[in-house]
């Protein structure tokens, strides 16, 4: 059975109220197509097909006893409702918003969230192909994935979360085989935390302040790390010194915006750096890919890719040509580690053909 299903749901009416369906799509984390239906429903409101669609993608979820349920809808009503942000007004949603309740208190651990129309074609189509029929439509299943099974990532961030978003690019886009399992955050105010949740990602706020001292932090944050099943810890913009314990030796990837081991250290994050390499006046500048240790900016190199400094450069314009270079870096060195290509003898990575 899989451990995580993601489902995405529709529903629609033509004249609303009018002739009316609903379709939803089941995939397992690999992205293996497990049930797609669409189901005609009479004559009914866009609001009762879209609830419809979502209850009747709870009933089949149900039958696979995954861990973790994850449910995209692009009707905002729907999404807003479940997570208790509006109320349920309407007679006619009213039983279905109480079915709908009743089967998610059956899974461990369910996230609903909204996405956009046209991020949701699969169910759309699945809608309109059953009122087309006239009829109930089953889906052919597309055939299951033979790669590899994907590497579980935790994401540590302190800020807006641009790594954390590069990374899940390449990976909907089947340019990098991994998932993101869970998402830590050093600050409980960054929009990192919203563009983690909006993409259906458990997302955990640790905070330095919250823990006596670095060991309290260090380990709860392992706890998390350990829970979620990480393989590969990530750390995107992420400003906060952790002790690594001996399990991840190896396995916490940092990216600096600079080449290290120049411009490194306390102290030398964001603009910060950018100026430093301005005002030493370096010609070329660049990223850094690398394991970490119990030290800022320290640990063997995975990875670095270099830019040009222009003449009337400024720290954001730098920033920005640098930036370029982290988002092909990094998932290329999430890949190498993911096909097990990479090895650290005395303190040197060593990238294997």
């Amino acid at each position: 059975m899989p451990d995580k299903i993601i489902a995405h749901i529709d529903g629609g009416s033509r004249g609303n109220p009018g002739p009316a369906a609903a379709g939803f799509l089941l995939e397992d984390s690999n992205g293996t197509q497990l049930r797609a239906k669409g189901c005609v429903l009479g004559r009914t409101t866009n609001n009762v097909a879209e609830y419809t669609g979502f209850v009747k993608a709870l009933e089949a979820a149900r039958s696979f006893k995954p861990e973790q349920l994850v449910v995209f809808s692009d009707s905002e009503l729907l999404v807003k409702q479940i997570n208790g942000q509006y109320r349920v007004k309407s007679e006619l949603i009213k039983p279905l918003y109480e079915q709908a309740v009743d089967l998610l208190s059956g899974f461990k651990n369910w996230k609903v969230r909204h996405i956009t129309r046209d991020k949701n074609k699969q169910a759309d189509s699945l809608v309109n192909e059953a009122l087309d029929a006239g009829h109930d439509i089953e889906a052919r299943l597309k055939p299951v994935s033979k790669k590899e099974k994907p590497i579980r990532l935790g994401v540590l961030i302190s800020g807006g979360g641009t790594t954390l978003i590069n990374i899940l690019k390449y990976i909907n886009e089947d340019k990098l085989n991994a998932e993101v399992n869970v998402v830590i955050s050093s600050r409980s105010t960054v929009t990192g935390i919203e563009k983690a949740k909006n993409a259906g990602l458990d997302v955990k706020i640790i905070r330095t302040k919250d823990y006596h001292d670095i060991d309290g932090f260090s380990k709860r944050i392992e706890a998390e790390l350990v829970a979620a099943k990480v393989d590969l810890v990530i750390q995107g913009g992420w400003l906060c010194l952790w002790k690594i314990p001996y399990r991840y030796k190896n396995r916490v990837m940092n990216i600096h915006p600079a080449l290290l081991p120049s411009f490194g250290g306390k102290g030398m994050w964001g603009h910060h750096v950018h100026e430093a390499v301005l005002n030493a006046g370096c010609k070329v500048s660049g990223c850094t890919v690398h394991f970490c240790t119990n030290e800022y900016d320290d640990g063997p190199i995975i990875i670095q890719r270099t830019c040009e400094v222009l003449n009337g450069d400024t720290p954001d314009t730098l920033a920005a040509r640098v930036f370029e270079q982290e988002c092909i870096a990094y998932p290329e060195a999430i890949g190498l580690f993911a096909a097990g290509r990479l090895s650290v003898e005395k303190g040197i990575t060593k990238i294997k053909p």
